[in-house]
């Protein structure tokens, strides 16, 4: 990942990681999804949403009702 980007939500659930993603781009944050999940194995590993540091503390509130 580029310099100065933060993780903001890990998730196991696609969908979740895309509610996130939706989230986020309403308000005009860009952001990008990771797939950590294992390439043989997909049931093993997590999608991870990130965004630029600047927008860390904003993102993370509107994804805090997402986080379980």
């Amino acid at each position: 990942m580029e310099k100065d980007w933060v993780c903001v939500f890990r998730t196991e659930q696609g969908f979740q990681a895309e509610i996130a993603r939706d989230i986020l781009e309403n308000e005009e944050i860009d952001c990008v999804v990771l797939n950590e999940h294992d390439s043989v194995i997909p049931s093993i590993g997590e999608l991870e949403v990130w965004v630029h540091e600047d927008f860390e503390v904003t993102a993370t509130e509107l994804l805090k009702d997402l986080i379980l």
